[in-house]
């Protein structure tokens, strides 16, 4: 079996069925998380997923980004059942065809805007060559084609999520899975990254992305609401085909997304 699934637009980018999730089963502290969800997302939606804590949103997450795996029920990546991957197969998946961006930012310290952009693509073993010029690419996409060299302390929080988010797409992912991404950030700072995302996902990607802001699903296409661990609502706020809502402009400001095409493709992405 392919490691990494190649993207089939007849098929969800995503699909969970009936995913269940327990933790400690069959002890006192068994804690029963995810209660039989099932949803798909299809290339080039934008969804964000809400829910209060200990609703099940961050296990979601973990499940759809590999980083954990369902007690019963099914999850498939463009048709792939993720269960039959094996541990080697799964760390190519996340490195390659997932993309992730996370509250904390989660940049390593003392190490430039590029080198930390580059990271994914030093253990996908891309030549050093290449990989200054995807990351240089990246940073370009996300407006801070001139803090390639800055440390994390010398940027704004702001400024730190659009490096995060220049790491998440610098392997050419086809999912970005954001986890709370405008959660440490000011009012004038979120709205910028939402607009990188909207753009991003305008120009193809698909985003998945966890908030516990109405303001800011607002932005998203379809906003999908969990309770106790069950879908309680999943309502469609704009085609999965176009623009998302509230997106000011594509051209807008300095940050200029063309399409997914500037960056390469996953199977390129292993020189």
């Amino acid at each position: 079996m392919e490691a990494v699934p190649e993207v089939d637009g007849d098929l969800p980018v995503l699909l969970l069925e009936d995913v269940h999730k327990v933790y400690n089963p069959g002890s006192p502290l068994q804690v029963h998380v995810l209660k039989g969800v099932s949803f798909s997302v299809d290339q080039g939606d934008y969804v964000a997923i809400m829910g209060s804590s200990g609703s099940g949103k961050s296990t979601m997450l973990n499940i759809l980004g590999c980083l954990d795996i369902p007690t019963s029920g099914r999850y498939l990546i463009s048709g792939v059942d993720v269960s039959e991957l094996d541990d080697n197969q799964l760390a190519e998946v996340r490195n390659r065809y997932l993309g992730f961006v996370y509250q904390s930012f989660n940049l390593v310290k003392r190490t430039s805007a590029q080198a930390n952009v580059e990271l994914p693509l030093v253990y996908a073993g891309v030549s050093k060559a290449e990989r200054r010029r995807r990351a240089l690419t990246a940073l370009g996409l996300v407006g801070l084609g001139d803090r390639a060299h800055h440390m994390p302390n010398e940027l704004s929080g702001g400024q730190q999520q659009r490096v995060a988010i220049a790491r998440s797409i610098v392997t050419g992912p086809s999912v970005i899975l954001a986890d709370e991404p405008t959660g440490n950030l000011d009012p004038t700072s979120t709205e910028d990254v939402l607009q990188i995302f909207g753009r991003l996902n305008a120009a193809g990607r698909t985003v998945v992305m966890i908030t516990h802001e109405t303001d800011v699903a607002a932005h998203a296409k379809r906003i999908i609401v969990l309770a106790d661990g069950r879908i309680a609502s999943d309502v469609r706020n704009a085609p999965v085909q176009g623009e998302p809502p509230h997106l000011v402009d594509l051209t807008a400001g300095d940050v200029d997304v063309t399409g997914p095409d500037e960056l390469p493709a996953e199977q390129e992405a292993v020189a």
